[in-house]
């Protein structure tokens, strides 16, 4: 019994294996034109290091920001 060949999706899956979640999400926003989807992603990022560094050094002067 001989093998199938491979489909259209495995040969573009087996390329783009070792892409990273950044590189994803770009070709995600690219390729289906979700632009809008940036500025939440940008802010949302923003919003999480804040997060972070409200819980070091930084604090005193991430408060006084505000």
């Amino acid at each position: 019994m001989s093998e199938n060949p491979p489909k259209a999706f495995e040969k573009i899956a087996r390329q783009h294996s070792r892409r990273g979640i950044l590189s994803e999400a770009w070709g995600f926003l690219r390729d289906n034109k979700k632009w809008w989807l940036l500025p939440i992603a940008i802010v949302l990022l923003l919003f999480g290091i804040l997060v972070l560094l409200a819980g070091t050094g930084a604090a005193p002067f991430i408060y006084t920001l505000f």
